[in-house]
C-alpha cells in the first residue's frame, strides 16, 4: 500500500470509528479526494481495504457506504469472540513473559488514571493495547487474526458503549481480573475473566443497541 493510499484508508477508518462517519452513510469518492487531500484512484484503493476489514460495502455502480450490522450480526460476533478469546487468553497464560505482565500491569494502572480523569478516548486506546499485548505472546497467531478482523468493525461501538451508565466501572474490574488471572497463571480464572468482560459487553448491545448506533 502506498503512502497515499495508507494516509486515505487511516482517515477514513478513524472517521469510521470516532462515529464521524456514520452506518449507511454514502461514501462520495470526489469529495473524500478533496478532503484528504489525494487522487479519487488512492480513494477508490483504500475504500478496498476498508471494505475487506468489513468496514464498508462496494456496489458496483452505486458506489461505498459504511457498512451498517444488526443486532443479531454484532451478537454473532460477540459469541464468536468468546471462543476465539478464550482460547487465546488461555494460550497466552503461560508465555507472558515477566516484561508483558510488567507492561500489562503498566497499562491497567493507565487506565484506571483515565477513568479518574474521565478520558474515555484513551481509556479505549489503552484497553486494545491491553489486549494486544497478550494477543502477541500467544502461540495460536492464527486465532489472533480472526479476533483481530471481528473485533475491527465492532471497534465503532467501544466509546458510545464506555458511556453507558456503569459500564466503565465495570470494564476496569473485568480488565483487572484478567491481570490477576494472569499473574496466578491460572487458565480456568483466565478463561472466566474473558468470558464475563464479553458478556458484559453482550449484555450492553442487547439493552442498548438503538443508543450505540
Amino acid at each position: 500500500m502506498s503512502r497515499q493510499t495508507e494516509t486515505a484508508y487511516q482517515f477514513m477508518k478513524e472517521k469510521i470509528f470516532d462515529g464521524t462517519f456514520r452506518p449507511s452513510q454514502k461514501l462520495i469518492e470526489s469529495q473524500l479526494a478533496e478532503l484528504i487531500g489525494v487522487s479519487r484512484n488512492t480513494v477508490q484503493k483504500a475504500l478496498l481495504k476498508l471494505e475487506q476489514e468489513n468496514l464498508v460495502e462496494i456496489e458496483t455502480n452505486k458506489g461505498a457506504t459504511i457498512k451498517a450490522y444488526t443486532l443479531d450480526e454484532i451478537i454473532h460476533y460477540l459469541e464468536i469472540l468468546d471462543v476465539l478469546e478464550s482460547l487465546v487468553v488461555k494460550n497466552a497464560t503461560h508465555h507472558l513473559a515477566a516484561d508483558d505482565m510488567q507492561q500489562l500491569e503498566t497499562t491497567v494502572l493507565q487506565m484506571e488514571k483515565c477513568l479518574d480523569q474521565n478520558q474515555l478516548d484513551e481509556y479505549t486506546s489503552l484497553s486494545m493495547s491491553f489486549r494486544e499485548i497478550i494477543y502477541k505472546a500467544a502461540k495460536n497467531q492464527k486465532a489472533v487474526e480472526l479476533i483481530r478482523g471481528i473485533r475491527s468493525p465492532l471497534r465503532r461501538y467501544q466509546l458510545r458503549t464506555m458511556l453507558l451508565p456503569g459500564i466503565k466501572e465495570s470494564s476496569i474490574k473485568e480488565h483487572r481480573k484478567i491481570y490477576d488471572a494472569l499473574q496466578k497463571r491460572d487458565e480456568q480464572a483466565v478463561e472466566l475473566a474473558v468470558r464475563s468482560d464479553l458478556a458484559m459487553v453482550r449484555e450492553s448491545f442487547l439493552q442498548n443497541y438503538q443508543l450505540l448506533l
